[in-house]
């Protein structure tokens, strides 16, 4: 019997794994946590934690609530509360993230963003604040 995640709650927790030696080519997305330890080449939506172990791989956009990196990332992050880089880390790309812990010898090749996201309700706030 397939069940939803409307009908089990507990389910959209569940925790995902993509082991070493496993290749997926293609967007993934997840209402719960998941574990790269292979590679991703495609764009991640995760709704809980992103992990990436040290062989982990992923090239694309990842958008996620909260990540800890020790492997490679190539590509845009935004996490919504906290990240966290070990040693082993290696992002390229920008990263947007409210919290940020990061070992010595993890490496960021890219522009970071920290703090709470601007909304672009901003945006029209400076606008509206200009006069002639």
């Amino acid at each position: 019997m397939i069940s939803s995640t409307k009908k089990n709650p507990e389910q959209a927790q569940a925790s995902n794994r993509i082991l070493a030696g496993t290749a997926i080519q293609g967007d993934v997305q997840t209402d719960g946590d998941i574990r790269v330890d292979g590679s991703v080449t495609g764009n991640m939506k995760v709704s809980g934690k992103l992990v990436i172990g040290q062989q982990g791989i992923i090239d694309g956009e990842v958008e996620c609530k909260n990540a800890s990196i020790a492997g490679t990332l190539r590509g845009t992050l935004k996490v919504a509360q906290s990240m966290s880089l070990s040693a082993s880390a290696d992002i390229q790309g920008n990263v947007q993230t409210e919290k940020l812990s990061v070992e010595p010898g993890a490496s960021i090749n890219g522009a970071v963003t920290m703090g709470t996201v601007m909304k672009k309700v901003g945006v029209n706030e400076n606008e509206s604040s200009k006069t002639a």
